[in-house]
């Protein structure tokens, strides 16, 4: 299927579910700023310190020009998930196990948790970095968001019980995002305040930018949306070089694009 009938099939999805019939599809201009081959399992994205972050082998590497630091837990298994937030201390979740080890900048272990000891029983299946020592946690044992004290080993649920189950799910320090398998966007504070951010199209993947803002990609074509002007139903198609990828993810202008071989970093103006 060529790029111009995979475009047009979406605009009909697109304008045949959450968006009117006048929607339009705008351009992005993404310029090429580097491209290099590379021979890694998954592309983590970038620190604000320049640092580029990977998974191969299950070992977890930052990387920055002939720098090199690596961790491998082998006892917990394959990593599930890896929180960059804060470069100072990073989150990886460790699924099997119901694990997450807390790695300083340097990558030494700081902490190593163990949600199946904890008293209140959890089983995690969405976590994240949040303030104030303590994690974002999504447990399906109850279906609520909460947060858990890491250094207290305190746990509290902020949030009622979820009615659908995550389809995708993103956090920042101060708010939990997700999308449920209707595709219903959401948020949840610190404070436990849901807030309803409307539906949004069918996606493949995914990436809050701010919390009016994401960019998605659908049939390997990437779009940005603001929600933050209700009267507008723009949608812009991210123009790329590549056919076909892997990731995305995106920090200050900078967009990166993962294939199995190469990772494209791309310089965008959102508007």
């Amino acid at each position: 299927m060529s790029k111009t009938v995979r475009k047009l099939l979406f605009l009909l999805f697109l304008t045949g579910s959450f968006l009117s019939v006048s929607a339009q599809i705008g351009k992005m201009k993404a310029t090429q700023i580097s491209h290099f081959n590379t021979d890694i399992d998954e592309f983590l994205g970038y620190d604000s310190f320049g640092f580029s972050y990977q998974i191969k082998n299950n070992v977890f590497s930052k990387i920055k020009e002939k720098e090199i630091l690596e961790y491998k837990n082998v006892s917990l298994g394959e990593i599930s998930k890896v929180d960059l937030q804060n470069p100072l201390k990073l989150v990886l979740f460790y699924d099997d196990f119901n694990s997450v080890v807390l790695l300083d900048n340097q990558l030494n272990k700081m902490t190593e948790i163990n949600f199946s000891l904890n008293n209140t029983p959890i089983v995690v299946s969405a976590i994240g970095m949040s303030t104030q020592n303590q994690l974002w946690i999504f447990n399906t044992l109850n279906q609520q968001i909460g947060l858990f004290d890491y250094l207290k080993n305190e746990y509290k649920t902020v949030s009622t019980p979820l009615t659908e189950s995550i389809k995708y799910y993103q956090t920042d320090f101060n708010t939990f995002y997700w999308i449920d398998k209707k595709n219903n966007f959401f948020s949840c504070d610190i404070f436990g305040k849901v807030t309803s951010l409307g539906k949004v199209a069918d996606f493949d993947k995914f990436e809050v930018i701010s919390p009016q803002q994401y960019i998605f990609s659908k049939a390997n074509l990437l779009y940005f949306k603001d929600i933050s002007k209700p009267n507008s139903d723009a949608v812009y198609e991210i123009e790329i070089l590549e056919k076909s990828f892997d990731k995305f993810c995106y920090k200050d202008q900078i967009l990166s694009i993962f294939t199995s071989k190469e990772i494209t970093n791309y310089k965008i103006v959102i508007p």
